[in-house]
Protein backbone atom coordinates (compact mmCIF):
# COMPACT_ATOMS: atom_id res chain seq x y z
CA UNK A 1 0.00 0.00 0.00
CA UNK A 2 1.40 3.36 -1.12
CA UNK A 3 0.91 6.32 1.34
CA UNK A 4 1.33 8.64 -1.11
CA UNK A 5 -1.82 9.97 -0.32
CA UNK A 6 -3.19 9.60 3.25
CA UNK A 7 -5.61 6.68 3.38
CA UNK A 8 -8.75 6.59 5.17
CA UNK A 9 -10.19 3.86 7.72
CA UNK A 10 -13.33 3.30 8.08
CA UNK A 11 -14.65 1.91 11.78
CA UNK A 12 -16.87 -0.98 11.80
CA UNK A 13 -18.56 -1.54 15.45
CA UNK A 14 -19.80 -4.55 15.94
CA UNK A 15 -19.76 -4.09 20.07
CA UNK A 16 -23.44 -2.58 21.96
CA UNK A 17 -21.45 -0.61 23.84
CA UNK A 18 -19.00 1.97 21.61
CA UNK A 19 -19.03 5.27 22.92
CA UNK A 20 -20.32 6.61 19.98
CA UNK A 21 -23.78 5.36 19.49
CA UNK A 22 -24.35 5.82 16.12
CA UNK A 23 -21.13 2.98 15.31
CA UNK A 24 -22.90 0.32 17.76
CA UNK A 25 -24.24 -2.48 14.31
CA UNK A 26 -25.37 -6.00 16.07
CA UNK A 27 -27.80 -7.26 13.39
CA UNK A 28 -26.94 -8.43 10.07
CA UNK A 29 -28.37 -5.60 8.57
CA UNK A 30 -27.11 -3.03 10.25
CA UNK A 31 -23.39 -4.69 9.69
CA UNK A 32 -24.29 -5.18 5.84
CA UNK A 33 -25.50 -1.74 5.64
CA UNK A 34 -22.36 -0.20 7.52
CA UNK A 35 -20.39 -2.34 5.43
CA UNK A 36 -22.21 -1.02 1.78
CA UNK A 37 -21.73 2.72 2.99
CA UNK A 38 -18.06 2.36 3.95
CA UNK A 39 -17.17 0.92 0.48
CA UNK A 40 -19.51 3.34 -1.17
CA UNK A 41 -18.16 6.55 0.72
CA UNK A 42 -13.78 5.57 -0.41
CA UNK A 43 -13.01 3.70 3.05
CA UNK A 44 -9.19 2.23 2.11
CA UNK A 45 -9.33 0.41 4.96
CA UNK A 46 -12.26 -1.12 7.51
CA UNK A 47 -11.16 -1.24 10.63
CA UNK A 48 -13.44 -4.34 12.71
CA UNK A 49 -14.01 -4.24 16.55
CA UNK A 50 -15.39 -6.81 18.84
CA UNK A 51 -14.24 -5.85 21.93
CA UNK A 52 -14.84 -1.63 22.82
CA UNK A 53 -11.59 -0.02 24.00
CA UNK A 54 -13.90 3.04 25.38
CA UNK A 55 -12.37 4.01 28.73
CA UNK A 56 -14.48 1.72 31.95
CA UNK A 57 -15.60 -0.44 28.85
CA UNK A 58 -16.83 -3.96 30.01
CA UNK A 59 -15.11 -6.62 29.98
CA UNK A 60 -15.56 -9.24 26.91
CA UNK A 61 -14.26 -12.67 26.96
CA UNK A 62 -12.33 -14.04 24.15
CA UNK A 63 -14.99 -16.45 23.11
CA UNK A 64 -17.59 -13.12 22.71
CA UNK A 65 -15.21 -11.45 20.97
CA UNK A 66 -14.30 -14.31 18.32
CA UNK A 67 -18.10 -15.24 17.86
CA UNK A 68 -18.76 -11.41 17.72
CA UNK A 69 -15.98 -11.23 14.67
CA UNK A 70 -16.72 -14.33 13.03
CA UNK A 71 -20.47 -13.21 12.45
CA UNK A 72 -19.26 -9.56 11.75
CA UNK A 73 -16.16 -10.82 8.96
CA UNK A 74 -18.76 -12.91 7.24
CA UNK A 75 -21.45 -10.30 6.58
CA UNK A 76 -18.13 -7.72 5.69
CA UNK A 77 -16.63 -10.28 3.11
CA UNK A 78 -20.36 -11.37 1.64
CA UNK A 79 -20.98 -7.93 0.72
CA UNK A 80 -17.10 -6.37 -0.02
CA UNK A 81 -14.94 -9.28 -0.82
CA UNK A 82 -12.20 -6.73 -2.28
CA UNK A 83 -11.97 -5.08 1.32
CA UNK A 84 -8.68 -4.41 2.67
CA UNK A 85 -9.40 -5.02 6.81
CA UNK A 86 -8.20 -4.34 9.72
CA UNK A 87 -8.95 -6.59 12.56
CA UNK A 88 -9.38 -4.14 16.56
CA UNK A 89 -8.04 -6.77 19.14
CA UNK A 90 -5.42 -7.33 21.23
CA UNK A 91 -5.32 -11.06 21.74
CA UNK A 92 -3.25 -13.29 19.87
CA UNK A 93 -5.38 -15.80 19.09
CA UNK A 94 -7.95 -13.46 17.32
CA UNK A 95 -5.47 -12.32 15.21
CA UNK A 96 -4.56 -15.79 14.11
CA UNK A 97 -8.04 -16.68 13.33
CA UNK A 98 -9.36 -13.92 11.71
CA UNK A 99 -6.00 -13.64 9.21
CA UNK A 100 -5.67 -17.53 8.34
CA UNK A 101 -9.46 -18.23 8.41
CA UNK A 102 -11.89 -15.16 7.22
CA UNK A 103 -8.38 -13.13 5.06
CA UNK A 104 -7.94 -9.99 7.54
CA UNK A 105 -5.24 -8.17 6.65
CA UNK A 106 -3.92 -6.28 9.41
CA UNK A 107 -3.74 -6.55 13.28
CA UNK A 108 -4.73 -3.15 15.48
CA UNK A 109 -3.22 -3.57 18.83
CA UNK A 110 -4.68 -0.99 21.06
CA UNK A 111 -1.61 -2.66 23.69
CA UNK A 112 1.36 -3.06 21.40
CA UNK A 113 2.12 -6.56 22.88
CA UNK A 114 1.17 -5.36 26.41
CA UNK A 115 -2.47 -7.30 26.91
CA UNK A 116 -1.02 -10.40 25.31
CA UNK A 117 2.19 -11.88 25.63
CA UNK A 118 1.97 -14.13 22.80
CA UNK A 119 1.23 -11.38 20.09
CA UNK A 120 4.46 -10.48 18.81
CA UNK A 121 4.96 -13.47 17.75
CA UNK A 122 1.70 -14.42 16.16
CA UNK A 123 2.37 -11.21 14.01
CA UNK A 124 6.02 -12.48 13.29
CA UNK A 125 4.08 -15.62 11.71
CA UNK A 126 1.46 -14.01 10.25
CA UNK A 127 3.47 -11.66 8.56
CA UNK A 128 1.02 -9.08 8.04
CA UNK A 129 0.88 -4.90 8.72
CA UNK A 130 1.16 -4.60 12.54
CA UNK A 131 -0.94 -1.23 13.67
CA UNK A 132 0.47 -0.73 17.54
CA UNK A 133 -0.81 2.21 19.59
CA UNK A 134 0.31 3.76 22.76
CA UNK A 135 -1.61 2.82 26.09
CA UNK A 136 -1.01 2.00 29.40
CA UNK A 137 -3.22 -0.23 31.56
CA UNK A 138 -6.38 -1.65 30.27
CA UNK A 139 -9.54 -0.15 28.61
CA UNK A 140 -10.65 -0.30 32.41
CA UNK A 141 -7.74 1.80 33.64
CA UNK A 142 -6.25 3.34 31.22
CA UNK A 143 -7.52 6.68 32.68
CA UNK A 144 -5.95 6.22 36.22
CA UNK A 145 -2.60 5.89 33.59
CA UNK A 146 -2.11 9.47 33.02
CA UNK A 147 0.75 10.74 35.18
CA UNK A 148 3.74 11.32 33.34
CA UNK A 149 7.29 12.65 33.72
CA UNK A 150 8.19 13.81 30.17
CA UNK A 151 5.27 12.98 27.63
CA UNK A 152 6.47 12.92 24.44
CA UNK A 153 9.80 11.70 25.23
CA UNK A 154 7.75 8.66 27.18
CA UNK A 155 5.70 7.92 24.17
CA UNK A 156 8.55 8.04 21.89
CA UNK A 157 10.72 5.64 23.78
CA UNK A 158 7.39 3.15 24.12
CA UNK A 159 7.14 2.85 20.32
CA UNK A 160 11.43 2.71 19.91
CA UNK A 161 11.93 -0.77 22.35
CA UNK A 162 8.46 -2.08 20.58
CA UNK A 163 9.85 -1.52 17.55
CA UNK A 164 13.11 -2.96 17.79
CA UNK A 165 11.53 -6.02 19.48
CA UNK A 166 9.34 -6.54 16.16
CA UNK A 167 12.17 -6.17 14.19
CA UNK A 168 14.09 -8.87 15.94
CA UNK A 169 11.10 -11.45 15.10
CA UNK A 170 11.38 -10.66 11.40
CA UNK A 171 8.37 -7.53 11.54
CA UNK A 172 8.78 -4.80 9.87
CA UNK A 173 5.46 -4.11 8.57
CA UNK A 174 5.05 -1.56 11.14
CA UNK A 175 2.62 1.11 11.76
CA UNK A 176 1.86 3.13 15.19
CA UNK A 177 -0.90 5.23 16.89
CA UNK A 178 -0.24 7.73 19.03
CA UNK A 179 -3.46 6.52 21.27
CA UNK A 180 -5.22 9.56 21.86
CA UNK A 181 -7.59 9.44 24.32
CA UNK A 182 -5.91 6.60 25.64
CA UNK A 183 -4.09 7.31 29.47
CA UNK A 184 -3.93 10.59 28.34
CA UNK A 185 -5.23 13.82 29.64
CA UNK A 186 -7.43 16.31 27.50
CA UNK A 187 -4.03 18.55 27.38
CA UNK A 188 -1.96 15.72 26.83
CA UNK A 189 -3.52 14.56 23.56
CA UNK A 190 -3.20 18.19 22.26
CA UNK A 191 0.63 18.16 23.51
CA UNK A 192 1.13 15.07 21.54
CA UNK A 193 -1.10 16.32 18.55
CA UNK A 194 1.16 19.79 18.08
CA UNK A 195 4.14 17.39 17.98
CA UNK A 196 2.93 14.35 15.93
CA UNK A 197 5.84 15.74 13.29
CA UNK A 198 8.20 13.82 16.04
CA UNK A 199 6.85 9.81 15.47
CA UNK A 200 8.52 10.84 11.48
CA UNK A 201 11.49 9.51 13.37
CA UNK A 202 10.26 5.92 12.99
CA UNK A 203 9.58 6.23 9.33
CA UNK A 204 6.84 3.95 9.84
CA UNK A 205 2.95 4.76 8.43
CA UNK A 206 1.50 7.14 11.11
CA UNK A 207 -2.49 6.59 12.32
CA UNK A 208 -4.69 9.45 14.23
CA UNK A 209 -7.65 8.43 15.66
CA UNK A 210 -9.92 11.11 16.83
CA UNK A 211 -13.26 10.62 15.30
CA UNK A 212 -16.07 12.22 18.00
CA UNK A 213 -14.10 11.71 21.16
CA UNK A 214 -13.24 13.47 24.11
CA UNK A 215 -10.54 15.21 23.32
CA UNK A 216 -13.12 17.22 21.04
CA UNK A 217 -16.21 16.87 22.90
CA UNK A 218 -14.45 18.55 26.42
CA UNK A 219 -12.79 21.46 24.44
CA UNK A 220 -16.29 22.31 21.89
CA UNK A 221 -18.77 21.62 24.69
CA UNK A 222 -20.84 19.25 22.36
CA UNK A 223 -21.84 15.64 22.63
CA UNK A 224 -20.47 12.82 20.24
CA UNK A 225 -23.36 12.98 18.02
CA UNK A 226 -22.00 17.18 17.16
CA UNK A 227 -18.42 16.33 17.14
CA UNK A 228 -17.68 16.00 13.33
CA UNK A 229 -16.81 19.28 12.51
CA UNK A 230 -14.14 19.00 14.71
CA UNK A 231 -13.29 15.67 13.79
CA UNK A 232 -12.17 17.28 10.85
CA UNK A 233 -10.30 20.14 11.82
CA UNK A 234 -7.87 17.48 14.25
CA UNK A 235 -7.91 15.46 10.89
CA UNK A 236 -6.68 17.75 8.75
CA UNK A 237 -3.91 19.02 11.52
CA UNK A 238 -2.78 15.46 11.54
CA UNK A 239 -3.07 15.18 7.75
CA UNK A 240 -0.23 18.59 7.69
CA UNK A 241 1.93 17.26 10.84
CA UNK A 242 2.48 13.99 8.91
CA UNK A 243 -0.18 10.93 9.60
CA UNK A 244 -0.85 8.36 6.82
CA UNK A 245 -4.11 7.35 7.89
CA UNK A 246 -6.79 8.82 9.81
CA UNK A 247 -9.51 6.53 11.59
CA UNK A 248 -13.28 7.60 11.58
CA UNK A 249 -16.92 7.10 11.60
CA UNK A 250 -17.43 9.10 9.10
CA UNK A 251 -15.77 8.36 6.27
CA UNK A 252 -17.14 10.60 3.45
CA UNK A 253 -16.28 13.49 4.97
CA UNK A 254 -13.33 12.07 5.83
CA UNK A 255 -12.32 11.34 2.06
CA UNK A 256 -13.24 15.39 1.16
CA UNK A 257 -10.49 15.94 3.94
CA UNK A 258 -8.07 14.08 1.91
CA UNK A 259 -8.89 15.78 -0.91
CA UNK A 260 -8.27 19.15 0.10
CA UNK A 261 -5.23 18.22 1.76
CA UNK A 262 -3.47 16.72 -1.54
CA UNK A 263 -4.85 19.98 -3.70
CA UNK A 264 -3.03 21.93 -1.18
CA UNK A 265 0.36 19.48 -1.02
CA UNK A 266 0.20 19.44 -4.69
CA UNK A 267 -0.27 23.38 -5.51
CA UNK A 268 2.56 25.66 -6.33
CA UNK A 269 2.89 29.65 -6.14
CA UNK A 270 3.46 30.85 -9.92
Amino acid sequence: MSFDSPKVMGILNITPDSFFQGSRKQTETEIAERVVQLMEEGADLIDVGGYSSRPNARYVSEEEEMERLRTGLKILFREAPQAIVSIDTFRANIARECVERFGAAIINDISAGELDAGMFDAVAALQVPYLMMHMRGTPQTMMEEVRYDRLMPEILLYFAKKVTRLNQKGVNDIWIDPGFGFSKTTGQNYEVLAKLDQFAVFECPLLVGFSRKTMIREVTGVAAEEALNGTTALNMFALTKGANIIRVHDVKEAVQTVQLYNKIKTSHSP
